[in-house]
């Protein structure tokens, strides 16, 4: 049996799922000989961890009133009632992952899962490379941060895994670094990486206004709190930048071309999130539309993509045949498209859900269970 000790970073929307996936998949790990010992969790404020790690386990049960304290909106402290547990807040927690790190890293490894969505983690995730522990990132910002940090994430490339930093629980890092791996070479990526996106690019086909389509989008859950967050194209870009450094490209966020689909007399700084969506993004329709007109006088409709290639790495709104995998999209799945020798007239095409908590949490588990070899068995 491989146990692997693991430290979970953010317990959202993603944290909480992952953590109920590992208590409802216990029989199956077993199956497969792997056990999953989670020794701590920690949210913005606080960490909570067993007092000591070589041995001890938060239970199954106080995983999931982890879960239901955070969905209720509760603090992790209100659960530390027992002395076989600690509680630590701010710096405290930060040199007490370190010193977890320090502890089980070079004996019987730790897996330090961060599905967070904070730069403030990249110092710990750097630290702890060195120390022989394994990361998995949900959170694609220290992946986004500087080549600096970059390096050092990657520096140990068997121990980090962060497929859900792009399309959710799709292969897609997978599937880049086998082609990669097999000496062919990537030379175009195309693809529809956001579900909020998605999703308001083929409504706009149907002839909706944009106005109308932010709306539904948001009153389905589609989007943000605030879809500007979305519409900014960030989070699309953040994701080419993954891919773009993947492929070995020496870039940063600044130097990806972003189309933003409001200007900035919208942005958050200037318009609260309601004055958007009662006033703002009504200005939008008009240009929006004439594009969708143009595009299908083409015999093409109009997806929000991210484009990799030569020295072109742009996010934004491009025209596309409506016969081609991504023309074909609709609703909120992703579409990647991948070009290279091997896959040159027909590129290799990953498509599904890629975007939601479960999915996303669902290819965090994966990851995990993924690097069982680097733990000794016991």
């Amino acid at each position: 049996m491989k146990t692997i000790p693991l430290l979970l970073m953010g317990c959202g929307g993603v944290g909480r799922q992952l953590l109920q996936h590992i208590v409802s998949c216990r029989s199956l790990h077993a199956k497969l000989g792997v056990y999953l010992r989670v020794v701590g969790v920690c949210d913005s404020k606080s960490l909570i961890v067993v007092s000591d790690v070589f041995s001890m386990e938060l239970d199954d049960m106080f995983l999931l009133e982890v879960c239901r304290a955070k969905l209720s909106g509760s603090s992790l402290q209100t659960l530390c009632s027992s002395g076989e547990l600690q509680v630590l807040t701010n710096s405290d927690s930060t040199r007490k992952v370190i010193d977890i790190a320090a502890h089980l890293g070079k004996s019987m490894g730790l897996a330090l899962v961060d599905c967070s969505a904070s730069s403030e983690t990249i110092g710990i995730l750097k630290r702890v490379v060195d120390l022989g522990c394994c990361i998995v990132l949900a959170n694609k910002k220290p992946l986004t941060s500087t080549m600096e940090d970059y390096d050092k994430l990657v520096s140990h490339a068997r121990h980090i895994r962060h497929e859900s930093t792009v399309g959710a629980g799709l292969p897609v890092i997978a599937a880049i670094n086998r082609i990669l791996a097999s000496g062919d070479c990537v030379h175009r990526i195309v693809g529809s990486l956001s579900g909020t996106l998605g999703y308001v690019m083929s409504e706009l086909e149907d002839g909706k206004p944009l106005s109308q389509v932010v709306k539904a989008a948001k009153s389905l859950g589609f989007t943000e709190p605030d879809p500007r967050d979305d519409l900014s194209g960030m989070d699309v870009a953040r994701k080419a930048l993954i891919l773009a450094r993947l492929l070995g490209w020496r870039i940063n966020l600044d130097s990806i071309k972003i189309e933003s689909l409001f200007p900035e007399e919208m942005g958050t700084n200037v318009m609260s999130v309601e004055e958007f969506l009662d006033c703002g993004v009504l200005l939008l329709d008009k240009n929006i539309q004439e594009r969708v007109n143009k595009a299908s006088l083409n015999g093409n409709v109009l997806r929000y993509v991210c484009v990799i290639e030569g020295s072109r790495c742009e996010v934004g709104i491009q025209e596309l045949p409506k016969d081609s995998p991504l023309g074909r999209l609709r609703g909120s799945d992703n579409v990647l498209e991948i070009y290279s020798r091997c896959y040159n007239n027909q590129p290799l095409v990953i498509q599904g859900a890629g975007a939601g908590n479960d999915t996303t949490a669902a290819g965090v588990l994966a990851d995990i269970v993924d690097i069982q070899d680097l733990f000794p068995e016991k």
